[in-house]
């Protein structure tokens, strides 16, 4: 690591200290290549907040006052065509759909930039995160080799853009005050590995989360209790853990929970003295099969780690998971063996109520719900 971190180390600090956004961007786009960086989330009733590079905020602040935003196909597209990676916007937009765009033609292109290419995921309560690049006129457009650059950064993009987002952007003065803007259960590990605080949603969470000897977080379920200690075992060696979005299956009538680990980086320091984490809890219940962009965003599964998860929660067996997806069974196999290792169950059955949480609610894009 250099002296100034690493660029994901960048990402978790900016998730908690929100006024770095604009610095991090900065450097998200010197690692893609790109001309702009910017975040921003869509809630179900069309609000929109971001974070950008300054060569483009002027450009965002127009398109979030305009009716142009609620008739962005963008976020809806990528989701369902991409959902595993960024993607080019005109790999989602026919030429005539691209020619006609409103959004290129009256705000894109009049503040200098040409190209644009991005990635979107929807969080369990719904609220859909982008994050989009642009490259400027006279440029070409965005090669294969900078969006599997950017896909590497995914992972710590999507949880630091979905603390962020709780925290609207905005910047909390205390440890307090985080936890409360949060509107989350959520929770601080310290240095040493034990809570030393949390929010009074996170006690509500009891005994399925609560603390133990020594103020030592447990959590209900072994494989997520060793999954949390792996990941706080990691934390203390300076490392980042091998999953960050631990599950936790439902329980006689409570719903799945996806606790999100953030570490707390550099500046970050500064309102969590002593800190090592903070560790959030997103509620999912909504019943049916799991949706894939929920599935890619949580746990890091490839697109075809994700088809056969999606299959078993659907109470598929590896031989029909096999059939239909036209693998071998050996494949399908070695498949589930990841998901499993990914989410930390260890039986097929708890793998199943896990993931017959993780059905996202409907986005249809920038318009208001009904």
């Amino acid at each position: 690591m250099n002296a100034e971190g690493t660029l994901a180390d960048r990402l978790y600090e900016a998730a908690l200290v929100p006024e770095l956004w604009t610095e991090t961007c900065e450097r998200i786009a010197l690692e893609a290549g790109s001309s702009t960086a910017s975040i921003f989330t869509v809630d179900g009733s069309g609000n929109h907040r971001y974070v950008t590079t300054p060569n483009i905020a002027e450009a965002f602040a127009q398109f979030v006052q305009s009716d142009t935003r609620l008739d962005n196909v963008r976020p809806l597209r990528a989701m369902q065509r991409s959902p595993f990676s960024f993607v080019r916007v005109t790999d989602l937009l026919s030429a005539e759909e691209f020619a006609n765009d409103a959004i290129q033609r009256d705000i894109i292109e009049p503040h200098g930039m040409q190209w644009e290419a991005g990635w979107a995921f929807q969080e369990p309560t719904g609220h859909v995160i982008v994050i989009t690049l642009m490259r400027a006129k006279g440029l070409t457009h965005f090669s294969d080799e900078q969006l599997a650059r950017l896909d590497l950064l995914k992972p710590d993009l999507a949880r630091a853009a979905y603390m962020s987002s709780r925290l609207a952007f905005n910047e909390a003065r205390s440890m307090t005050e985080t936890l409360s803007m949060l509107g989350l259960p959520a929770a601080v590990i310290g240095d040493a590995g034990r809570a030393i605080a949390m929010n009074p949603e996170m006690e509500t969470l009891s005994p399925r989360i609560r603390t133990g000897a020594g103020d030592r977080l447990i959590l209900e379920g072994a494989g997520a209790n060793a999954l949390l200690e792996e990941a706080i075992a990691h934390y203390k060696a300076q490392a980042s853990p091998a999953v960050q979005s631990l599950p936790m299956a439902g329980r006689a009538g409570a719903p799945p929970l996806i606790l999100h680990l953030l570490p707390v980086r550099r500046a970050a320091r500064d309102i969590f003295s002593r800190s090592m984490a903070v560790l959030a809890v997103t509620q999912v219940g909504q019943v049916g099969p799991p949706d894939m962009r929920v599935l890619c965003g949580l746990f890091d599964l490839t697109p075809a780690e994700a088809r056969v998860a999606r299959g078993i929660a659907m109470a598929q067996t590896p031989e029909m998971i096999a059939a239909s997806l036209g693998i071998s069974l050996e494949t399908a196999r070695s498949h589930l063996k990841k998901i499993m290792l990914k989410t930390g169950t260890t039986r097929q059955a708890e793998l199943v109520l896990l993931l017959s949480g993780l059905n996202a609610p409907s986005f249809s894009g920038g318009r208001p719900e009904p």
